[in-house]
């Protein structure tokens, strides 16, 4: 609990404010950052330059779950998995990238939290090996969710 003038245990939803705002603070040239719960589907937190209807957001979320785990997905990162000898449960695709005719759109797993991704949008003209570390920067920065 948290009091006036001290710093306590902050929520799970305050971490993950928290961490949109530095993403869409800190990764260069960003226009929107959100966090998405995998295990749900939900938009946990979205923070964007322009306003966008709901039912878009809900989209982005729907379309990051097929993404990193759609079927096809889950069976090609199994297939590498086991070519590779890997035993694990943790998924094998981290990182994403996406290109579209204006922007750059950065998909990051949360080290901390698999079922969690992080979403960068950015202008396409962003260095892309900026945009990688200030992601992953603050992605380290905010440690556990």
């Amino acid at each position: 609990m948290s009091t006036s003038g001290t710093q306590g245990p902050r929520s799970m939803s305050d971490r993950v404010l928290s961490m949109v705002k530095s993403l869409r603070a800190e990764v260069p040239e960003c226009v929107a950052s959100g966090v998405i719960d995998m295990s749900t589907g939900m938009l946990l937190a979205v923070e964007t330059v322009d306003s966008h209807p709901p039912e878009v957001l809900d989209m982005l979320a729907a379309a990051t779950l097929d993404l990193f785990q759609g079927r096809n997905v889950v069976m090609i990162e199994g297939i590498f998995k086991e070519r590779r000898g890997v035993v694990s449960d943790r998924h094998y695709f981290q990182e994403i990238l996406v290109n579209s005719d204006n922007l750059a759109h950065l998909f990051l797993r949360v080290d901390s939290a698999d079922e969690v991704v992080a979403v960068v949008v950015c202008r396409k003209s962003v260095n892309v090996g900026m945009l990688f570390a200030q992601a992953r920067r603050v992605l380290k920065d905010h440690g556990q969710l």
